[in-house]
């Protein structure tokens, strides 16, 4: 998100100055890094989580659309950076199939449901379907191959979609912010926010040398992942006042063997437990990192108090404030369903994780895979007029009135919809500049303000263009 907004920012306005500080040694290693999200390009191709099914068993697409209109947008960006040299090259993104796939006869119904809610909208146009187990194997080996002809499944795919690295889409879009007059200093702890007139003055110290200084400024973003939070209640902005923050922690299996790795080539998304976050959907999924292919499943749910896998136990219960308290324990109190899956989570054995991905894949053999720690999440809690606080399994932007600061708070879709969220942020802090910018912003989205998939030629064309840039052809 920092990097993102730093580059519009130096593309918009190249005279500002802009300073990054980072508290770890390098860019994007904590919740960009590709070990610790899912580095899918969430387009909703085939997280189903997006696309609950309603009581009466129907579908609506909506929300589904909008993610990838959004995510439609940054591919968008990635292409013009690309093509600016913002990035080293377009090697951060892999044009890879994406996946759903269920077991059993009414999430095979849900499926199909699914698939006619999304089909006929032009952002979906290339989604199939099948519930033949000979398909599914040409598409996917390791998930067919072993699986009994008499289990129901089912699978839609979308082939055109994409596999990204933010790690190392962060760290060069960090290195061209530097080469273009941005000051970045890693290893760079910011300790407080406070007021400084009609701006904002930040405590950072220098983790090497341990000296500190302040920092002033007239804008502030807070893109600090799980940090956030802490960083924003210290600013004393009225905004900020009832939030709170549950954070969920995780594993994976990561695959070592060279040979089952290149058997797959997709990202094969499943369904969810009962009372997981969206983010605990399990997930058997290729990835490149560093340009080298991988495997991976998971993710397995866990509890730890840290909000980044950086920092330590305390910073769940130094984030409670006057504010926040009544909102956390209704959400607590509401959300049972949730706690008694990640206690359940915790407890599963090493052997049981190697059953859950057998669902997926099942000829597993558990030694040639290892567990790996995932990255840290954490879920917004907000206040609610009507039950006192509400569990938000999605982003939440903070801006202060003044719009001189402003955060990102929340999980999935994060880093895919950077973009968006980032132009809609400054849309709301530099309202007197906005519209002045609003040309320079159509050269690096073209399609801005428009929506594609009600324009099916524009999507078309910018599918096109996006595609050549990347190199998804």
């Amino acid at each position: 998100m920092s990097a993102t907004l730093g580059t519009l920012i130096n593309q918009l306005e190249p005279t500002w100055s802009i300073g990054l500080f980072e508290n770890l040694d390098k860019a994007g290693l904590e919740s960009s890094s590709p070990w610790n999200n899912a580095g899918t390009g969430h387009s909703a191709l085939c997280e189903l989580n997006y696309t609950a099914a309603k009581a009466d068993g129907s579908v609506d697409p909506a929300k589904a659309i909008g993610i990838n209109e959004q995510f439609q947008i940054s591919r968008q960006f990635y292409s013009w950076a690309v093509e600016n040299k913002r990035v080293a090259d377009n090697s951060f993104i892999n044009a890879l199939p994406h996946m759903s796939f269920v077991i059993g006869d009414d999430h095979s119904k849900y499926l199909k449901t699914r698939y006619e809610a999304l089909k006929p909208n032009a952002l979906f146009d290339e989604l199939e379907i099948t519930n033949d187990l000979d398909t599914i194997n040409e598409w996917t080996p390791l998930v067919a191959k072993g699986r009994k002809d008499s289990q129901k499944v089912a699978a839609s795919r979308v082939v055109s979609g994409t596999d990204v690295d933010f790690g190392r889409l962060t760290a060069d879009l960090t290195d061209s912010l530097g080469a273009s007059g941005a000051s970045i200093n890693f290893g760079h702890k910011v300790k407080n926010i406070k007021r400084d007139g009609a701006g904002w003055e930040l405590t950072v110290k220098d983790k090497a040398s341990g000296a500190v200084k302040t920092v002033k400024a007239k804008f502030v973003f807070v893109g600090a992942g799980g940090g956030a939070l802490p960083l924003l209640q210290k600013s004393g902005i009225d905004e900020i006042k009832g939030f709170g923050g549950f954070p969920v922690s995780g594993q994976f299996l990561r695959c070592t063997d060279e040979t089952i790795i290149n058997q797959h080539h997709a990202k094969v998304y499943g369904q969810a437990s009962v009372g997981a976050p969206p983010m605990s959907v399990p997930h058997l999924d290729t990835r490149f990192v560093d340009g080298k292919r991988s495997l991976m499943f998971g993710p397995y749910a866990g509890f730890s108090m840290n909000f980044l896998k950086s920092t330590g136990q305390m910073d769940l219960p130094l984030s409670l404030r006057p504010h926040n308290i009544i909102p956390m324990l209704a959400v607590a109190k509401d959300n049972m369903a949730l706690t008694n899956y990640l206690i359940k989570e915790v407890l599963k054995s090493r052997a049981k994780k190697d059953l859950s991905l057998a669902e997926y894949f099942p000829e597993a053999d558990g030694s040639k895979w290892e567990l790996i720690t995932a990255g840290q999440r954490v879920q917004v809690i907000k206040k609610d007029a009507k039950k006192g606080g509400v569990l938000q399994f999605g982003t939440e932007v903070i801006t202060s009135s003044d719009g001189t600061i402003s955060g990102l708070l929340g999980a999935s879709p994060g880093a895919s919809t950077a973009t968006p969220i980032m132009i809609g942020l400054l849309s709301r802090c530099f309202p007197k500049q906005f519209a002045g910018w609003e040309s320079k912003l159509k050269d690096i989205v073209p399609s801005y303000g428009q929506k594609l998939n009600e324009n099916p030629a524009l999507y078309a064309e910018v599918k096109a263009a996006t595609d050549k840039a990347l190199g998804l052809n």
